[in-house]
């Protein structure tokens, strides 16, 4: 295992040279980095991402941009019923969950209840998309060494049960009160939700659960990861992306973490990310039936995660703002927005109107920004920014719900969606034994 490691280390630091003409600096921190070395106070990334923006923008410069951005949008009107179509086609109205949480490389305790994360008690959706970041620690060992998988594992065993604890409790009684087993086992089986595709790369985890009623349905599932982090290549950012259809109609969910840092320069890698990611991004045609390839190809897109856009004021301007609670003048501010109304980067996404506080950065175990608290030396007091965020595009897509949600393992707060979804379904087919309207 020493001599893999070592080998790796190597052709890494050979990789550098040759590809991005790194200096002698920038080979010295990575032979830090091998060694489990750091400056005090100072991350891995912090380390040598600063000396290779430069190398980073220049192997991007051959990707293109993807147009201009559409005006960002607010919720819609929830009344969204199932209609038809055209003589043709049918449509079913689904209901969609996503969230995004950057958990801060924070594992889980075995007691963790997810259902209000989940929103499980008051509602539940056909499909849920959950991405997280930052599940492990984003150090040197994570980054380059063999994936850990028990931690991904953790999450969605605590999902599973969050999920499908109504469904139990019903199980139970159902128990009580009849003998019949078969009728026991389809209640169960039938209304329960299933894991259908999770996919982890270092610290993003993508997991996609759906009713076991709709998986028959679901078909061309497939997966795409791409690091787009040190070196323009490494996976301690960058994209997992899941995508499958539903009857005929196909969906592609997009789990981000994009480049980090509040200095001028950092937002203009955070769109190089979303370029590099867009254009990178591919999954299998179909021989016999024509697949889209790309993340834009698809139908119904949602992409979501940490994409780490700050607010452009000086951090004192921002802390005051953000105690008097003025969010329309620290969303005039917003980095992802400001993107948004420049129309470069984001052509056809929408995002719902944002009520909620700035996700992050939070004092675990608190509803305090960190700044409130005496940061360790040489340790930076970030100023709170909107980070977490969730985008969609596409026909027959519409967000119903925005929210933050307060969970305080970690310095970012989850952040939900709901959307209806309309899928289109071959003429007079039923499912789960009715027809659409």
């Amino acid at each position: 295992m020493q001599h893999f490691a070592m080998f790796g280390y190597y052709m890494l630091v050979h990789v550098c040279s040759c590809m991005l003409l790194l200096d002698r600096e920038v080979i010295s921190s990575l032979s830090l980095l091998q060694h489990g070395r750091t400056p005090k106070g100072e991350t891995s990334e912090q380390i040598i991402l600063p000396r290779l923006v430069t190398s980073k923008l220049l192997h991007r410069q051959q990707l293109h941009g993807h147009g201009s951005a559409s005006e960002v949008s607010s919720v819609v009107d929830e009344n969204l019923g199932q209609k038809h179509l055209n003589g043709h086609k049918d449509t079913f109205v689904y209901r969609v969950f996503a969230s995004t949480w950057n958990v801060g490389g924070i594992a889980p305790s075995d007691d963790l209840d997810l259902e209000d994360w989940l929103d499980t008690r008051a509602s539940t959706w056909d499909i849920y998309v959950l991405g997280f970041q930052e599940i492990v620690p984003l150090n040197a060992r994570n980054v380059l060494g063999p994936t850990k998988n028990g931690i991904s594992a953790k999450w969605n065993s605590l999902i599973g049960e969050a999920l499908n604890k109504k469904e139990r409790k019903e199980g139970a009684k159902l128990t009580q009160e009849s003998t019949n087993s078969s009728a026991l086992e389809g209640t169960v089986q039938g209304e329960g939700f299933r894991c259908i595709r999770s996919k982890q790369m270092v610290g993003i985890f993508t997991s996609v659960w759906v009713r076991s009623s709709l998986k028959q349905f679901i078909h061309h599932l497939d997966v795409s990861c791409i690091g787009s982090g040190i070196m323009g290549c490494l996976g301690n950012k960058g994209s997992v992306s899941i995508r499958f259809v539903l009857h005929q109609t196909s969906f592609c969910f997009v789990c981000c973490h994009l480049a980090s840092g509040g200095k001028e320069g950092d937002v203009l890698l955070r769109n190089l990310d979303v370029t590099d990611i867009l254009s990178r991004t591919w999954f299998p045609g179909g021989s016999t039936q024509e697949l889209p390839e790309k993340i834009l190809d698809h139908d119904q897109v949602v992409l979501l995660g940490d994409l780490n856009y700050r607010i452009s004021l000086e951090e004192a301007e921002t802390r005051s703002l953000v105690k008097a609670k003025n969010w329309a003048i620290l969303l005039e501010n917003d980095q992802l927005l400001f993107e948004f109304s420049r129309g470069r980067h984001f052509e056809g996404w929408q995002e719902g109107l944002i009520t909620f506080s700035p996700t992050y950065k939070y004092h675990p175990n608190s509803d305090q920004y960190y700044w409130c608290f005496d940061a360790a030396r040489g340790e930076k007091k970030r100023a709170p920014a909107w980070c977490d965020r969730i985008l969609w595009r596409g026909k027959g897509l519409k967000q119903v719900q925005y929210e933050t949600c307060n969970y305080k393992l970690s310095d970012h707060r989850p952040v939900r969606a709901v959307f209806h979804a309309e899928c289109d379904v071959s003429e007079g087919a039923e499912v789960n034994g009715q027809n659409p309207h």
